[in-house]
């Protein structure tokens, strides 16, 4: 999720662990606990655009590093009040369970996360959440901020943080009954339609869990579709996308490129442009939210081979200029999500 959720979420988590005892300094720790695991981008300085990809959300948001910084962190909390009511075991459940709900929540979004590194490099995406949802960190931020002006001791300040919580856990699980739902909608549209596949993927579009897309996989390429839980009886429309995958004949053994081709678990599309190869995946949609037929993948990456050495092939991530979503984009997406 974003920072802000992620900082959110671990104030909230710290408040009701040690709020009680310590007043706003759980929050505060709890709030700096929370972004820890994001501070990986740091080391993209070191790494080349597809490793900083695969390194995201691996050792930093995995259970060993939960593990391993709890009690050091704990440790330091400590030493630092060390004449405050709260114990070593104290400042250390407190660092645990904000350091182990960070990557539990980042499991529900599209990108996927390495929670067992390095026993194994699996990246567990349940994909029923966008990566920024306001229904989710709203409650988190109102729950908190209620809390924070009552005294530590005031039942009143941990049934707000409490309630807070409690709303936002209480909406992950609409999520997931609504990719039930929406996945179940998809294969049975598909069907009537006649379109065969091999697999299919459903993801939210951004910031709601109403309006889902499906990337239905054939082989060959994928059948895209919206559908919302507001559409009713309307049917759905697919759209196609070839891979083109041959467009890599004589790269597949480039490291750069099997890396590419793992963490897009195979969503992905090939386009030569300008005699350029460039690598789309398609999981996390483009600029146009899939409402237009003009957008740019907001994952994309150039594939180029070194004119000295031909033998080494680069691939370098493309920012697209409409990465994010202009008002007419906005103003589309509000009315598919509404059924319109």
């Amino acid at each position: 999720m974003d920072s802000l959720t992620q900082a959110v979420l671990g104030a909230a988590v710290g408040e009701a662990v040690l709020g009680k005892k310590v007043g706003n300094k759980a929050a505060l720790w709890g709030a700096v606990a929370g972004t820890l695991p994001d501070l990986d981008v740091l080391l993209n300085l070191l790494l080349d655009d597809v490793g900083a990809l695969v390194f995201h959300r691996s050792f930093t948001h995995s259970f060993l590093f939960v593990v391993l910084l709890t009690p050091v962190l704990g440790k330091m909390l400590f030493r630092l009040y060390r004449t405050g009511p709260a114990t070593w075991r104290d400042w250390s459940w407190l660092s645990f369970a904000v350091l182990f709900t960070h990557p539990l929540l980042d499991c529900f979004t599209t990108y996927g996360t390495q929670v067992f590194f390095p026993f194994s490099t699996y990246p567990v995406s349940f994909s029923s959440i966008f990566v920024i949802d306001p229904l989710y960190t709203l409650p988190l931020i109102v729950g908190l901020f209620l809390a924070l002006r009552k005294r530590p001791e005031a039942p009143k300040r941990r049934l707000a943080n409490y309630l807070g919580l409690s709303l936002s856990c209480l909406y992950l699980l609409v999520t997931l009954v609504n990719k039930t739902i929406v996945t179940a909608t998809f294969a049975e549209a598909l069907e009537q339609q006649g379109l065969a596949y091999q697999r299919i993927a459903t993801r939210p579009t951004p910031l709601n869990s109403l309006l889902w897309v499906a990337q239905a996989d054939d082989g060959d390429g994928f059948w895209v579709g919206l559908y919302s839980l507001l559409d009713g009886d309307r049917p759905i429309d697919f759209q196609r996308l070839d891979k083109h995958q041959q467009l890599l004949d004589g790269l597949t053994d480039h490291p750069g490129v099997q890396r590419l081709r793992r963490f897009s678990r195979g969503y992905f599309t090939v386009e030569s442009i300008d005699r350029v190869l460039v690598f789309n995946d398609i999981r996390f949609g483009r600029s146009d939210g899939w409402l237009r037929d003009e957008g740019a993948y907001l994952f994309s990456f150039h594939i180029q081979r070194d004119p000295a050495d031909t033998s080494r092939v680069t691939a370098i991530e493309q920012i697209p200029f409409t990465s994010s979503l202009d008002r007419t984009t906005l103003r589309l997406l509000l009315a598919r999500i509404g059924g319109r």
